[in-house]
């Protein structure tokens, strides 16, 4: 028996195919779903989603539905220019690209009291504007190896947790709590009001890791690769401390800083 289906849908077929095989093939290595409808279909089945990129410029009625579900639900998105959208991927992205969250964010007021409720002293991490992958990986599995209770980082202007992040973490990223909050000063008065000590470590401090104590409910927090922690959270911090390097570089990459200050806890707590 023959078969004859008109040659519209054929192509239609075919480039829907298409386009659902390569989002296929790029959510297995990296998380990321392109296109209109596929990402249509990803926020409503209601899967943790890491950022959504909108192509600055792009209009239509699905971009639209896009954006106002992701601001109604907290999913961080950026606009950004196409050239930013062709280096994440080549192939047709019809101007939004959305990143699948390889992990479920736990929520900062329920992580603390837990940890309370455990008889233990929390100790958590909160991350300003670390930005590479890498380094984000590697902190948090320094963070996890230093029994740290959560890391808490901004849902803007953190690093995506892609395969990278993972692959970097050897499965640390599966296993600790990572908490993600929309606006760090609450988050940081919520540490402080629930008991926290929370320390800022800048180079620019004058008190020495080595002399500080840093036993008890305690908030380590780490600044970008680029600047250091914002002078808007460093003023509301309880105290900043610096790592002294008697050689002549001045500042350490961030996830080795990070590995000092977090087994320098554990050592003061043992």
């Amino acid at each position: 028996m023959d078969y004859c289906f008109p040659v519209a849908n054929i192509l239609h077929l075919f480039l829907f195919l298409q386009e659902n095989s390569f989002t296929m093939e790029l959510n297995e290595k990296n998380n990321m779903i392109f296109g209109v409808h596929p990402v249509l279909e990803l926020i409503r089945s209601q899967k943790e989603i890491e950022k959504v990129f909108i192509q600055a410029g792009v209009r239509s009625p699905e971009i639209t539905e896009i954006a106002n579900h992701c601001r109604a639900n907290g999913i961080p998105v950026q606009y950004v220019p196409m050239e930013k959208m062709n280096r994440l991927t080549r192939k047709n992205h019809q101007g939004v690209i959305a990143f699948i969250c390889p992990i479920e964010y736990q929520p900062l007021e329920k992580v603390i009291p837990a940890v309370f409720e455990e008889g233990r002293d929390p100790f958590v991490l909160m991350l300003d504007r670390v930005t590479d992958v890498r380094n984000f990986g590697a902190i948090a599995r320094t963070a996890y190896a230093a029994g740290v209770d959560a890391i808490v980082i901004p849902s803007k202007g953190s690093a995506l947790i892609n395969g990278d992040a993972m692959k970097t973490s050897a499965g640390a990223l599966s296993l600790i709590n990572v908490c993600r909050v929309d606006n760090m000063k609450d988050a940081i008065d919520f540490l402080q009001a629930s008991g926290l000590r929370v320390v800022g470590f800048t180079e620019k401090a004058k008190e020495s890791l080595w002399k500080s104590d840093l036993t008890g409910p305690l908030c380590v927090m780490m600044g970008s690769e680029e600047d250091g922690i914002s002078p808007a959270y460093l003023k509301r911090l309880d105290q900043h401390l610096m790592i002294p390097m008697p050689g002549d570089i001045d500042s350490l990459n961030v996830s080795v800083a990070t590995g000092i200050v977090c087994f320098e806890v554990v050592r003061q707590r043992r």
